[in-house]
């Protein structure tokens, strides 16, 4: 397996980042811990979760993620051959959200705390705080960083000009920055990171760990009028992408598929690590049969022509 370098780190990934969402919603404890061990065993070593998962869930508090994460990091022993990724500022509830310093203090500990470490590979930003000026955010990151909590910082769901801010602080207080970007991405949703972040992502030099890689499901394939979408619990967030567009990207994936012989999501997947400024997609699995789809995906190599035919289809 190819790693990659997350950009003006010493951080070697594998190409796809587990999704951390998961665990503690539709995969229990156990399952989680079958699931982890198997994508490690198949060679990758780059987990993303977030303090905030999964609290949607009935009955979660928040949390339930990064505590199964830390039982299991626990139990296997492996925390050093691990790139671990978490995110803060979404809320939890009782006024904890945010990213103003005393609150960035606040979250860290209570995240080593459930993940069972001493230190966050990369600590990202989940949600922008317009209330908190970007100076005392990234101050306070950096304060972790001298501590040895966090190794890394990133931000997700900015605005480009917050992130472009940050870093002109950062660079000019000779202050840690920014290193990547976790934007919504895939073959569906390319629109706003292509013409917002990507100047961004170029100018700055960030490593893009994109979300929702397979648009919450819908690039499986299974999905292709509104009577499938009952087949999960994630199904009423995908009637969105069946317009004519979303069936003009599954027939040229299944044109793919008929090529190649792979599954809807490896082809998802590989699209996405066949663009330069892709470092890892980030994507679920709940069984082991899915996990195999999400590997055979950082595998597959598609032609030149395969590329141009899911652009043009995917064409916005």
């Amino acid at each position: 397996m190819e790693f990659r370098k997350i950009s003006q780190t010493d951080l070697a990934v594998s190409p796809i980042a587990f999704g951390g969402n998961v665990f503690g919603w539709t995969v229990d404890e156990k399952k989680s811990f079958e699931i982890l061990d198997a994508f490690v065993d198949k060679g990758f070593n780059f987990i993303d979760t977030a303090d905030t998962y999964s609290k949607w869930a009935p009955g979660n508090k928040g949390g339930e993620s990064e505590t199964i994460i830390g039982r299991w990091l626990k139990s296997r022993g492996n925390r050093d051959k691990l790139v671990i990724a978490t995110k803060l500022g979404g809320d939890l509830g009782e006024g904890r959200k945010g990213l103003k310093a005393a609150y960035v203090k606040q979250a860290v500990e209570a995240s080593l705390l459930r993940l069972q470490t001493d230190y966050i590979d990369l600590y990202q930003s989940h949600y922008d705080d317009p209330e908190t000026s970007v100076e005392e955010t990234i101050t306070a990151f950096n304060d972790l960083i001298r501590e040895g909590k966090v190794r890394y910082i990133g931000a997700s769901n900015f605005e480009a000009g917050r992130i472009k801010a940050s870093n002109e602080f950062a660079r000019a207080n000779h202050l840690n920055g920014y290193v990547s970007l976790q934007p919504l991405y895939n073959l569906y949703d390319r629109s706003k990171f292509e013409n917002e972040y990507l100047p961004l992502v170029k100018e700055e030099q960030l490593s893009v760990l994109s979300y929702y890689a397979l648009a919450s499901g819908f690039l499986s394939g299974k999905y292709r009028s509104e009577e499938d979408l009952n087949k999960s619990v994630r199904g009423g967030g995908i009637k969105k992408y069946l317009d004519a567009r979303g069936i003009a990207i599954l027939e040229a994936m299944g044109k793919v598929a008929g090529e190649t012989g792979a599954s809807f999501v490896a082809i998802a997947l590989a699209w996405q690590l066949h663009k330069p400024f892709i470092t890892a997609p980030i994507a679920s699995a709940t069984s082991l049969a899915q996990l195999d789809e999400l590997a055979a995906g950082a595998e597959l190599k598609l032609t030149e022509g395969q590329i141009a035919l899911l652009d043009k289809a995917s064409a916005y």
